[in-house]
């Protein structure tokens, strides 16, 4: 079978497409025949080394394909089922195995596309919005990031719920597509200091949240953002790691700090299906509306890393094997 493979973390150039053994199957697993794979920004930290990982290694942590042959003991799936994933690494493949606990039956009606571009992003924007801090009537919430895939969706998560949105975005294409994802304030960063328009925005009262993808250029103005015992949720670092941090900046608003993973907001399968189950279905009734910015050949996933890295995606990119 065709995959991407890495032997040594870099550059773009490391993606090689190339063939591969199929992956062998065993008890609780499932065989694949991927349809559609999710690029997403844990994929560039495994390229990079940023996220070690044994070498050679398939990346990739999401995807949509059809059950094509199980294991012994699964009971989750059967042959011929639609099936969608996230947080098992080799999906950068024409096949993958992948333990059968963590697949999710696709909703009758929706696509493998859809279903892959869904399934990390709005996993994570559910539990940010819904867990972390679930958000209510009357909260005020920051969204870096805005015009991202998780962004658009936790824009649409959190106004849903109730909450008042800032965002915050690069251009002013960005803006208009967070202002359309329900977002009552957008700052462009590269215009306006975020956290004076924060505190304009509030009355210099701050934010209950920050919800923080970007890291290391962000952080300490998220962290001025807040309120009195407001939590800053650091779910990503898209310029780089933040520094060390003495835990007393905390102290003189008694704020929360959190580093949070899906993996351990999906950690049993109860919990798994319950958020994918909401995005999905939610997805199915357009309740929650997914913007697809593009669509690349699996060969071609050095571009789409170039495209991710460059910030010059809106919504979720997709790899066709």
């Amino acid at each position: 079978m065709k995959a991407i493979q890495i032997s040594e973390t870099g550059g773009h150039e490391v993606l090689i497409y190339k063939e591969v053994e199929e992956p062998k199957l065993s008890d609780y697993q499932a065989l694949l025949d991927i349809k559609a794979i999710g690029v997403n920004y844990t994929d560039v930290y495994t390229r990079t080394g940023m996220t070690p990982s044994e070498l050679p290694v398939i990346p990739g942590v999401e995807a949509a394909g059809i059950v094509l042959r199980t294991g012994n003991g699964v009971t989750e799936v059967t042959e011929g089922d639609l099936v969608s994933y996230t947080g098992a690494m080799g999906s950068y493949a024409e096949r993958a195995v992948v333990p059968s606990w963590r697949l999710v039956k696709v909703p009758d009606g929706l696509s493998a596309e859809s279903s892959a571009a869904a399934m990390l992003q709005g996993s994570t924007a559910h539990y940010l919005s819904h867990t972390i801090y679930p958000i209510g009537e009357g909260d005020t919430c920051l969204v870096h990031a805005g015009a991202g895939g998780v962004g658009l969706l936790l824009i649409q998560m959190a106004k849903t719920s109730g909450g008042r949105v800032i965002a915050t975005v690069s251009t002013d294409e960005k803006a208009t597509l967070a202002k359309e994802a329900g977002a009552d304030h957008v700052i462009i960063y590269s215009r306006e200091d975020f956290l004076s328009r924060v505190m304009q925005i509030t009355d210099n009262k701050g934010l209950e949240v920050v919800y923080d993808a970007v890291g290391a250029t962000t952080f300490e103005q998220s962290i001025g953002c807040l309120k009195q015992r407001g939590i800053m949720v650091l779910y990503g670092q898209a310029s780089g790691h933040v520094p060390p941090i003495s835990p007393s900046i905390l102290n003189p608003k008694s704020l929360f700090l959190t580093r949070p993973s899906l993996a351990a907001y999906t950690s049993t399968r109860d919990e798994l299906l319950m958020r994918a189950n909401d995005v999905l279905g939610w997805v199915k009734t357009q309740t929650l509306h997914l913007r697809i910015h593009d669509q690349y050949n699996l060969k071609d996933a050095a571009e789409a890393h170039r495209q991710l890295e460059g910030r010059l995606t809106t919504g979720k990119l997709l790899l066709i094997p």
